[in-house]
Parts: structure tokens; C-alpha cells; sequence
């Protein structure tokens, strides 16, 4: 079985250029307590503020939208399994449209 150790690591490699290649700088206040557990869990995990803060917002913001409501409208928009389902009448919606517009606009820029 050949030695794929070196092909790893340049994948690896190349999804962190990748992924750093996407990041932007933004800069927001937080209070002095949360900083502290910022800096704390930094310390503990051995990695800078700065990046524990952007993976802590990353897992944060996947959680939001996971948990947003689904909310069923009046319309059905199709059916599974002989049941219907209805239109989302709850934030999802409107949330994915802003992020496109968004997203759209970051393209253009």
C-alpha cells in the first residue's frame, strides 16, 4: 500500500489556502467578560484569540441557522411520501434571500 502521508498533507495544505483565501477582517466589541473566556479558552487550546473567536462565531452561526423554525404556511409546495408539505413561512426564507442579495453583492464588489 503506497505512502499517501505527503498527498494528505498537501490537501490539507491546500483547503487551509483555500479557506484563508475566503476570510476577511471585522472587527466588533465584545465585553470584558467574554473576553476574558476567549483569551482563557485560547490559553487552554493553544491557539490564538483571534482564530478561537472566528471558529467559536463559525459554530455559533451553524447552530443559529440549524435551529431556526420551520414554520409551515398555507401553501404546499410539493409532497414526500404522499404527505404534503407547506411553504416556510418562519425566518428561514427570508434569512437564506438576505444572505444571497448579500452574497451577490460581496461577488459584485
Amino acid at each position: 500500500m503506497p505512502n499517501n502521508h505527503v498527498a494528505q498533507l498537501l490537501n490539507e495544505l491546500e483547503q487551509q489556502a483555500t479557506a484563508k483565501s475566503k476570510q476577511v477582517e471585522y472587527t466588533f466589541a465584545v465585553s470584558q467578560e467574554d473576553l476574558i473566556k476567549i483569551q482563557a479558552l485560547a490559553e487552554l487550546y493553544q491557539m490564538s484569540p483571534d482564530k478561537l473567536a472566528a471558529e467559536l462565531l463559525h459554530t455559533v452561526l451553524l447552530e443559529v441557522e440549524e435551529k431556526m423554525p420551520y414554520k409551515p404556511g398555507t401553501k404546499v409546495i410539493r409532497m414526500e411520501e404522499g404527505d404534503p408539505v407547506y411553504e416556510d413561512v418562519g425566518p428561514m426564507p427570508r434569512y437564506i434571500a438576505i444572505k444571497h442579495r448579500l452574497s451577490n453583492n460581496t461577488k459584485c464588489a
